[in-house]
């Protein structure tokens, strides 16, 4: 690996912060000759534990930071991580990477949180001379040699001195710097909190505008609404009334349906009499024919009598002329009586089609008043839901009930011979026996207003009920 790569990981960390013998760097040479490779043996201590990210580097002698490296090489992992004893491990540093000046260098072992874990001793690129090999000075030379030594020694210790106050300063600065960082981040945040704010308060002057515009419309609304509650309010009161008055009315019709009822039951009895009366004239009729019959019978036999004494004498004659003028008058009082009885069963029979004509039109007139008042009460029911609902009557029947039931029977055999009569039940219009079904239900149909919505009908001269019915749906 080379310093083309993948940056290694650094630190700002200082020289006092690391802990150089934990890596132990060995043969190193004091001169590498330039254009060729170099190798570097070091050896891992059982105080460091390698990772994947650790990294040798060749820094320039004086560095500060890990970040000052000039080439580096990520350190291979010993086959044996768990090891306790020392390891040894090797790199080599290709001659295209390394440094091609005369300075002084050091290995160093880096790891992956960038803290320096062992240095080598300074060493140099360059040719090996003989001066390198053997140096013969003088008394002199070494004296001045000495000099330059303590010079250099307390230049040392001045440097270091300045260094150490340098690192002081740098570790001030660092800290101002880090103040100045973080104030400049508070800055920032400040700022964008205040952007942040501004179009927040853009946003809520905005929805404040539309906030307003939504209250002056909804005091429009509810200026509308109360308005509209006063006329429902009036509307009410005025059905209030109605219903009222409607209410009224329906006991009254009730009370007079009472009335019919009782003047239907009166006449119901009235008319099971007369057909009692029909029936026991019908009998006599019956025993008047059955007399006839044998009246009859015996003028044959009397004939037959004549014509066998017809050769007997003067007297016998005689004798038998007054019994046939007695039977002959006998027959005439029985023929009289017999008319006598026909025309007292037609005068029952024209009583009982009258009886039977009035209790049609009380039927009808019951009918009318029963869907008269159902239709007021449907009419108002949407307005006061307290009042129970009257029961529509059944198809066929009658809202007390059929009052006829009882006569059924003994009527059903007196109006089969009475020819059915159709009437309107709301002009009492009468139609003939031949009219067609269909055209008397047009006649009644033209009376009646049908509701769009419910199908209910109502009759032609009750138009304010049928307004107000549809009214009713309107409001629902």
């Amino acid at each position: 690996m080379d310093e083309t790569s993948d940056e290694p990981p650094t630190s700002a960390v200082l020289l006092d912060n690391c802990h150089f013998s934990q890596v132990v760097f060995n043969n190193v040479e004091k001169f590498y000759v330039p254009g060729g490779d170099v190798t570097c043996y070091y050896t891992l201590t059982q105080n460091i534990a390698p990772r994947g990210k650790d990294w040798v580097g060749i820094f320039r002698v004086g560095w500060k930071t890990t970040r000052e490296y000039y080439t580096f090489m990520w350190a291979p992992l010993p086959s044996d991580a768990r090891s306790d004893t020392a390891v040894q491990q090797q790199i080599q540093f290709k001659a295209y990477y390394l440094p091609k000046d005369d300075e002084y260098y050091q290995f160093c072992y880096v790891d992956q949180d960038g803290v320096v874990r062992g240095a080598s001793v300074p060493f140099q690129f360059r040719a090996e001379t003989e001066d390198d090999i053997l140096v013969v000075t003088t008394q002199g030379e070494v004296e001045e040699i000495e000099l330059q030594n303590r010079n250099l020694h307390k230049e040392n210790e001045e440097l270091k001195a300045s260094c150490a106050s340098l690192q002081k300063q740098n570790i001030d600065l660092q800290e101002e710097l880090n103040k100045t960082q973080e104030l400049q981040n508070s800055l920032e945040s400040l700022r964008c909190n205040t952007e942040k704010l501004e179009l927040e308060l853009n946003s809520l002057k905005k929805e404040n505008k539309h906030l307003k515009e939504l209250d002056d419309c909804r005091e429009a609304e509810l200026h509308q609404l109360k308005e509209q509650i006063q006329n429902v309010t009036s509307d009410k009161e005025r059905l209030e009334t109605r219903l009222k008055t409607a209410l009224d009315r329906m006991d009254q019709l009730q009370s007079q349906a009472l009335n019919y009822e009782k003047e239907v039951e009166n006449l119901s009895h009235m008319d099971r009499d007369k057909t009692e009366q029909l029936e026991s004239l019908k009998e006599e009729n019956r025993q008047l024919r059955l007399t006839r019959t044998q009246q009859k019978e015996q003028n044959k036999k009397l004939g037959r009598c004549m014509e066998y004494l017809k050769g007997s004498k003067a007297k016998r004659s005689l004798c038998l002329s007054r019994c046939l003028q007695n039977g002959r008058q006998q027959n005439r009082n029985l023929m009289k009586e017999l008319e006598e009885q026909k025309r007292l069963f037609q005068i029952l029979q024209a009583k009982k089609n009258e009886a039977d004509e009035e209790n049609q039109k009380l039927r009808e007139e019951n009918d009318r008043l029963l869907r008269h008042l159902s239709q007021e009460v449907s009419s108002f029911s949407v307005v006061s839901q307290a009042q129970a609902p009257i029961p529509a009557p059944e198809v066929g029947g009658l809202l007390f009930g059929n009052p006829y039931c009882a006569a059924g029977a003994n009527l059903g055999a007196g109006a089969a011979d009475i020819a059915s009569i159709r009437k309107c039940p709301i002009c009492d219009e009468v139609f003939p026996e031949d009219i067609e079904t269909s055209q008397y239900e047009v006649h009644v149909q033209s009376h009646l207003l049908e509701c769009p919505l419910c199908s209910e009908t109502f009759e032609e001269s009750n138009k304010q009920v049928f307004d107000d019915h549809v009214f009713c749906h309107r409001l629902e």
